[in-house]
Parts: C-alpha cells; structure tokens; sequence
C-alpha cells in the first residue's frame, strides 16, 4: 500500500534533516536557526522542471544530485559554506514511493559528502511535471561574500574545471551527438559538481564571480554587465576534457556550442593582475582564458580564435524566454 503524504515525509524526509537542529525534525510549521557570530547567510533557490532542466526519464537519484548540487554551485559561486536547505517536491501522483526512495537515497549521499542538511520544506502533487525547488543557505564571514561587481579593466578572467561536457552529454541523451566516450559528457549533465574546493581561493583572489550555469559566454556578460565591463576572452585557452576534445576533433563546429550551452556548474571569476601567480601557486583547479578591457558595451564578451580573429557565435548562451 502507498505510504501517502505523511508517510513518505516520515520514512523519507525526515531522517534528511536529522543532522539540522534547526529543522525542529520536521514537526513544526518552520525550521529556526540563527547565525554564527561574525557571518552572513547566504540564499539561493533554484527551480527544475522535467524536459527544461532535466529528462523527464532521468534516473530519480541523477535528479536529486542535480537538484541539490546546482543550488550548491550558487552558495560556492558566493564564496559561502553550505548550512541548509529546504526543499519543494511537485511530483505526480502516478509516481511510486520507490522512485521517491531513490531520490532520498541520493540526498542523503549528497548531504554527506557536502556537508548540509535538510531543514524543511513542502511536498504536493502536480498533474503536470515533475518540478522541484530548493533554497539552499550558506554562511560567509561578513564582508567577504563574492559578488558579480568587483570587477576592473585589467583584471585576468579564470574558470574552474572543464567547459563543455555537459550540452554535449544532453545532445548525447537526446540522440543528436554520437562520441566515442559519451559516458564522462552524460555524467556532466546529469551529475555537477559544485566547486566547493574552490571557496577559499575564491575569498582571498577574485574580484567578481558566478557560476557557469547558461553558458561560459552569458555568464561572462552577466559578470561584465554587473561591473560595467566588456571582456575578451580565448576560445584556445578554454580548460576542455579529454572527451570534449575528442568530440571537438570530429567536429570543430560545435566548439561554439561547448562554449555557450550551459549546465556546467563551474566558476568563472576575476583577479588582479597582480595575484595570478599566487593563485596559480595555491594549486586550484582553474585556468585564465582571458581579461576585462577598458572601453566597450558594458557586458560585451569578445570571443578570439587560435587566430586572434572574433569567433562567431549563433548565440550567447541559454535563456529561458
């Protein structure tokens, strides 16, 4: 027999916010929490819908990786430590308690290796896609959250990890792209990976920041927008896997949609000129591409070909309408 509403919170839920105090272990209207001394909380939230920011057949445990780690690639682009989050569930009724189960399994996996909990939420039924949303908290020392208008004329862009993977793993699912080891590209997509590593470098080194969820390219601008900046970047200098590459020699055509596709969950940021070779030195995981310019449309990304030529893009990145 179904479990119904009260049941699933019971048995699936409910021991997600067992390391949260603050949850109150589900019972009350509303978790309460306060804030250490000397920090700041930090919120995000961020909405999947089925066929718009994952297939409607994705495995329910490649769901709530995706669910939980984009909204912790937000708290990291902020230079923040996680702490909790809540967590809205729309799912129809016609999904079974076992696909419920497999999603928590996930969950509690994510929340171990990242460090948060489960603090509360609500859980109904749609008679339309599956949708989920989480708000995610995190705690930054006051003052040092990392914004998107630090940045100068002059400062060197860098990116974290590899660009790329994921548009061609979703082009790979959707059976438009056949590679030859589409494996690591579907893992991309359907798993990120929140570069929470990356938070101290990003405290002590860079100027402005976000993450690389609608496309290296558009999250660029978004940054150059903020700061009132334009940006040039190297197409030849952009980190790329071992499995984009090899996509890429196939066809050199799609280095535009590696570069504006979105869903990879890295950080792009900024530096003074002046620390780039401290933050090379501290071993992180990043790569300059580039550099703000004085003069030019604020928000303008000028991408430059092994040539030196503008490259051109069919468009920036992903948006919503």
């Amino acid at each position: 027999m179904p479990l119904g509403e009260f049941g699933r919170i019971e048995r699936y839920l409910k021991p997600l916010a067992a390391g949260f105090p603050g949850a109150l272990g589900l019972t009350d209207d509303a978790a309460v929490f306060g804030v250490p001394a000397g920090h700041e909380l930090v919120v995000t939230t961020d909405a999947l819908v089925a066929g718009v920011h994952f297939l409607a057949d994705d495995p329910p445990a490649d769901i709530a990786a995706k669910m939980l780690r984009v909204n912790l690639s937000d708290l990291a682009a902020m230079g923040a430590e996680p702490l909790a989050y809540s967590l809205v569930t729309s799912l129809p009724a016609g999904l079974g308690d076992e696909w419920l189960a497999d999603f928590a399994a996930q969950l509690a996996e994510d929340q171990r290796d990242y460090g948060i909990h489960l603090m509360g939420g609500d859980s109904v039924s749609t008679p339309g896609a599956v949708t989920l949303s989480v708000t995610a908290f995190g705690l930054v020392p006051a003052g040092q959250a990392l914004r998107r208008g630090g940045a100068d004329p002059g400062d060197l862009v860098f990116v974290s990890g590899t660009i790329g993977d994921a548009v061609l793993g979703l082009a790979v699912l959707q059976g438009n792209l056949t590679a030859a080891d589409p494996q690591p590209l579907i893992d991309r997509y359907r798993r990120p990976r929140p570069r929470l590593s990356l938070v101290p470098v990003l405290r002590r080194f860079a100027t402005a920041g976000l993450d690389v969820s609608d496309g290296l390219v558009a999250d660029l601008g978004h940054l150059c927008e903020v700061s009132g900046r334009a940006a040039v970047i190297h197409a030849d200098r952009v980190p790329l896997s071992a499995a984009t590459r090899a996509v890429l020699a196939a066809d050199a055509t799609l280095l535009a949609t590696a570069l504006t596709g979105g869903d990879d969950y890295e950080i792009v940021f900024t530096v003074k000129p002046e620390d780039r070779d401290a933050l090379l030195a501290s071993g992180a995981d990043v790569t300059e591409i580039g550099r703000l310019v004085p003069g030019g449309e604020p928000g303008s990304v000028t991408v430059l070909d092994a040539a030196g030529q503008p490259l051109p893009l069919p468009s920036r990145g992903w948006t919503h309408f």
